[in-house]
C-alpha cells in the first residue's frame, strides 16, 4: 500500500507542472481560488504563481523523505554493465507538457487532459522522472545490469563509469525505478 501511494505522489510532482503552466498562463491568482481573503487581492502576481510552483517542490521534497519507508535492494559493484546519463533525455517530453498546457482553453479540457496524463505516467510503471527532483541534486541514470535488467536510477551521486556503482541501499520505487538516498 505504500508503494502505491508513494508512486501516486511522484505521479502527482511530476505531471504538477502542466496545472502550473497553465494557471499561470490564464493569470489564476490565489485570490481566484480563496474569495474569503480579500487581502489576496493586494499581492503581486508573481506571489501566487512563486506559491503554485512551491507546492511541488515541498511534495517533491516530501516524497524524498518518504521514499526510505519503501522496500530496499543493493547494486553491487560488478553488477552493472552500462550507465548512460539520463537528465537530458527527458526534456522534451516537459517541454511538451508546457506547449500543452499552453493550448489548454479552460478547466474542463485541463481536467481532462491532466487525468489521462495522470493515468498514463501511474500505469506506465517505468519512469518516474521528475525534473522538481534537479533542484534537490538529484541525478537520473538508465542503468543495465549484467543479467540485461534496464534500471532507472534517481541519485546524488555523480556516476559516469558502470563500475563505480556500489549501492549498498536503494529504494524501490517499482521493479524497474530506484533511487539511491544518502
Amino acid at each position: 500500500m505504500m508503494n502505491i501511494a508513494f508512486r501516486l505522489l511522484l505521479t502527482f510532482n511530476a505531471t504538477s507542472l502542466l496545472v502550473i503552466i497553465f494557471l499561470v498562463q490564464k493569470s489564476f491568482t490565489l485570490d481566484c481560488f480563496f474569495k474569503s481573503q480579500p487581502w489576496l487581492v493586494q499581492l503581486p502576481n508573481a506571489i501566487s504563481y512563486l506559491v503554485y510552483f512551491l507546492v511541488p517542490v515541498f511534495l517533491t521534497g516530501l516524497s524524498i523523505l518518504v521514499s526510505s519507508r519503501l522496500g530496499k535492494d543493493e547494486f553491487k559493484k560488478g553488477t552493472v554493465e552500462s550507465i548512460e546519463h539520463a537528465n537530458n533525455s527527458f526534456l522534451p517530453s516537459y517541454l511538451g507538457y508546457f506547449f500543452v498546457a499552453l493550448s489548454v482553453g479552460n478547466w474542463e479540457t485541463l481536467c481532462f487532459v491532466y487525468g489521462v496524463l495522470f493515468v498514463f505516467t501511474f500505469l506506465s510503471q517505468a519512469l518516474y522522472f521528475n525534473p522538481l527532483f534537479l533542484i534537490f541534486g538529484y541525478e537520473f541514470y538508465n542503468i543495465k545490469t549484467r543479467n540485461g535488467t534496464a534500471i532507472f536510477l534517481i541519485s546524488r551521486h555523480q556516476y559516469k563509469k558502470p563500475d563505480e556503482i556500489d549501492i549498498s541501499m536503494a529504494y524501490r520505487i517499482n521493479n524497474y525505478t530506484f533511487i539511491e538516498r544518502e
